[in-house]
Order: structure tokens, then C-alpha cells, then sequence
């Protein structure tokens, strides 16, 4: 029994419908009504969601060798990805990222630097021409209204292909890359009713279908790639060489490659793709801090007839890697979007042992829910923590205190893609808003919708105007 309020047993049912109804809303008004601890008699297991700093940090940093991710969020997810960084504990997971360390290193930074440019320089074209199509834009910027929501999905896409499989998975004759993302977003949706209402694996459900329709397609996609790869001779140094190495010495099973890529399909084209839409949402939301944007970009970037950037060949020309350092503002709006809607809204641990979470006492067992969503948005961490303020992280206001910022996790399962994700935000959004601006448009406004990652439900459109 667990020393904190709660539901009582008889309106469990009622409950767990408003949390697969609305997970956010409901864990909102939980704290509100219940306090910052908050336990849930399941007959199965303890279950404590915990929405203080200190909380968070004993079950993700001090203690974070008791407490394993053999959780129904966790067990849901492995049914995409196999036991892959984001779902196995112990040995498989050290010595898995002991092996793709090396991909997101310096040298594989700038890869990555490269591939979001030339994915946002795509992203671009098209909206130009489709602006031109429908006769928008005049001046070479494209106009008009875009869904943001579909435009990162695809931009992030190429960026993961080009990147981590060391190839376009869009080249093939058949489009892998399309086959990919729907198998993805079918398996992961099949993912979030699961970890929502548990049912029993072999019951011939629709949903069973889908995603075992979903993993054969990924499986056949990964088959060709990593065929690809053998076939040229070269294993190469990128995440897939990497994987193909460990597999070759013994070091992974050889279902680790398929894990691993999907594991980063997830990671790098969801995740990053949430992070971008709700950036350009905020942006279109605050026209001060999108006009200090631009100011930035501008001098970095030039301006037409005032090239800027001291290796600045051409007026507003596109970022690049070397850039980065000088985009203090750009990086601050995307870790701002981070605080205010982290795309993994929602982490889980089971206590391996007996444990004494911020005074509360839970038994070995216990499962612990922690969210980002809401943990950002503690006023003590946070003051005013509903306002959208870069400033936060450019020493322009209250320092950010430590363990109250947690859209990669913490401690030593602290996201292994998290530099990968930022360079890719913030160089796709300087890419994309050098030469143009995102308005909001009347009567659109995003509905938040809580799945594997934050999301907007049927897509987000903003209006694009040149500047």
C-alpha cells in the first residue's frame, strides 16, 4: 500500500477511461486535485506518479540502477523495436550503446548538420513551388498555408534515411522511405492503445494485425538495407557500419540491427519531427520572439544586399554546421518548445527493490510515472511556466534549476540521440525561416494530442510569408 491520495478502487474504471481519453488532461487534474503524489490502487501493481524535481531524480539519476523500464509503456514499444536502446536495462543496453556511441560523436554531428540542411533546402523547394502553383509568393519565398505537421514528418524522414542508414531510404525503385514512415506510425498506434488498456497478445485483434502487417514491412526494409551495405564491401563508420561490426565480433545478436535502426527511425523522425512543429507553432504564436529569430538569422545568415557571417558567400544563404555556435537565440526557441511540449511526454519506471521516492516509501515492484509535460510546467520551477520564454536559456532570466528539464530523460539513460535532435531542430528551422515567416491561421488552432510522442491531432497549418 502506498502512503499517498488517490482514486479509490471503485472508480478505477472511470479513471482509466478519462487517461486513455485525455493522459494529459487527466494527470493535470489529478495533481490538482490529489497533490504532486498520487497513487493508483491497481489490483496487479502499486502505481505512484510522481510530479516533483526531487522525485524525478531519485527513480532517473541517484538511484537509477534500481528501477528498470520493464514497464506496459516500455513492453508496448518493444513489440516495434526488439530490446533496442530505448527498451532494454542491464548489459544488452551497455554494451548497445557502447557500439552506436561513436554515430553521434562530432564527426557524426556534422553529418547530420549536412543532411538537415539539404532535407529543409527540399522542404523548401516544394513549398516554392507549390506557392507558385497556386500563385503565392511572389520573390522566389513561398506563401500560403502549409501543414507543418506533414512538412517535419517528411523533412525528418530524409534526415534519419541519409544519416543513420548511410543512404536515402527514399531511393528506392519502390519508396521505401513512404513504406517506412507508415509502418511506423501504423505500428506505433497500434503501440499507444496498448500501453492504454493492456489486452492479451494472442487474442486475434484487429490492431495484432496491423502490427504484425507493420513489422513485416520494416523487417523487409532493413533486410534491403542492410543488404546494400554488405554488398558494397565498405561496412563504414556511420550507425549501421557500427551495428554490422558489433554483429560480425559477436558483440550483438543479429536482430540488434533490425532493433536498432527502428529504434532510431522512432527516436530521430518522431521525435524531432514533434519538437519542429510545435517550434513553428510557438514562433507563429509570439511574434517578438520569431522577429528576434529572424534578426539572428539575418545576421548570421545575411540579408539581401548585406551579406552577414564572416564566410557568408551570398545574401541569406543557408546555415551550416559552423553556424551553430552562433544561433544562441534559434538553439533557446527550440529548448523552450522542448519545456512546454517534450515529445516524450510521459517516462515509467518498476522499482527492482524497496525504495523512498521524495518521502514516500514504494516496494519493490512499484511502477512510477513521471511527466516531462507537466514537471516543465511547475511554477516553482518555472515562474509563469504557461508563458513561451526563450530567455529562459539564454541567461536572460531565472536559471533553469537542475533536474527540472527533462525532455531527453536524465542521468545515465539520458537520450544517446540528444545532440543528433538539436543540431537537426535547430539547423532545419534556420533553414526553413531565413527568408520567410509563420503566421497563424484563423480558426486552425492545433488540438494536442498525447501518443508516443506530443502531436497535433489532424496536422498543423501556419501561413508562410516572405520576408
Amino acid at each position: 500500500m502506498l502512503d499517498a491520495p488517490g482514486p479509490l478502487p471503485r472508480d478505477m474504471l472511470r479513471d482509466l477511461l478519462g487517461i486513455r481519453r485525455d493522459p494529459l488532461g487527466y494527470l493535470r487534474s489529478a495533481v490538482e486535485r490529489w497533490g504532486d503524489h498520487v497513487a493508483f490502487p491497481l489490483p496487479t501493481t502499486p502505481v505512484l506518479f510522481v510530479n516533483t524535481v526531487a522525485g524525478a531524480r531519485r527513480v532517473l539519476v541517484e538511484n537509477a540502477g534500481g528501477w528498470t523500464k520493464q514497464t506496459v509503456q516500455y513492453g508496448a514499444l518493444s513489440l516495434v523495436t526488439g530490446s533496442g536502446l530505448l527498451t532494454s536495462d542491464g548489459s544488452a543496453w551497455r554494451e548497445a550503446r557502447r557500439v552506436a556511441q561513436p554515430a553521434f560523436h562530432r564527426s557524426g554531428l556534422a553529418a547530420v548538420a549536412e543532411q538537415s540542411v539539404a532535407a529543409a533546402e527540399r522542404l523548401r523547394a516544394r513549398w516554392d513551388a507549390g506557392a507558385a502553383a497556386a500563385g503565392d509568393g511572389p520573390g522566389g519565398a513561398g506563401g500560403g498555408v502549409v501543414d507543418v505537421d506533414a512538412a517535419a514528418l517528411q523533412a525528418t524522414l530524409e534526415v534519419v534515411g541519409r544519416t543513420l542508414f548511410g543512404g536515402d531510404v527514399t531511393a528506392e525503385g519502390v519508396d521505401d522511405g513512404e513504406r517506412v514512415v507508415a509502418a511506423v506510425l501504423e505500428a506505433l498506434g497500434v503501440v499507444v492503445s496498448r500501453a492504454r488498456t493492456p489486452v492479451p497478445g494472442w487474442l486475434p485483434t484487429p490492431s495484432r494485425r496491423r502490427l504484425r502487417r507493420a513489422n513485416r514491412v520494416m523487417d523487409e526494409v532493413v533486410e534491403r538495407v542492410v543488404a546494400r551495405r554488405r554488398a558494397t564491401g565498405e561496412l563504414g563508420d556511420d550507425l549501421l557500419g557500427l551495428l554490422l561490426a558489433a554483429v560480425d565480433e559477436g558483440r550483438l545478436p543479429p536482430e540488434a540491427v533490425r532493433g536498432e535502426l527502428v529504434t532510431m527511425v522512432i527516436a530521430g523522425h518522431e521525435t524531432v519531427a514533434s519538437c519542429l512543429t510545435w517550434t513553428l507553432h510557438l514562433l507563429a504564436q509570439h511574434p517578438e520572439a520569431q522577429q528576434r529569430l529572424h534578426a539572428e538569422l539575418d545576421r548570421v545568415l545575411g540579408v539581401p544586399g548585406n551579406p552577414g557571417g564572416p564566410s557568408a558567400p551570398a545574401p541569406r544563404r543557408a546555415p551550416t554546421w559552423e553556424d551553430l555556435r552562433e544561433l544562441p537565440w534559434t538553439r533557446a526557441v527550440v529548448d523552450e518548445s522542448l519545456r512546454l511540449y517534450p515529445p516524450a511526454w510521459v517516462v515509467t519506471r518498476r522499482s527492482e527493490a524497496e525504495d523512498v521516492v521524495d518521502g514516500v516509501a514504494v516496494p519493490a515492484g512499484t511502477l512510477v510515472i513521471v511527466s516531462p509535460w507537466l514537471l516543465q510546467r511547475r511554477a516553482d520551477a518555472h515562474p509563469d511556466p504557461e508563458r513561451f520564454d526563450p530567455g529562459r536559456f539564454t541567461g536572460e532570466g531565472p536559471e533553469v534549476p537542475r533536474g527540472a528539464y527533462l525532455p531527453f530523460g536524465a542521468g545515465a539513460r539520458l537520450c544517446i540521440g540528444r545532440d543528433f535532435a538539436l543540431t537537426e531542430a535547430v539547423l532545419v528551422l534556420a533553414a526553413l525561416l531565413r527568408d520567410r515567416a509563420v503566421r497563424p491561421v484563423p480558426g486552425r488552432e492545433p488540438v494536442l494530442e498525447a501518443l508516443v510522442t506530443l502531436r497535433a491531432r489532424d496536422g498543423l497549418e501556419l501561413r508562410l510569408e516572405p520576408r
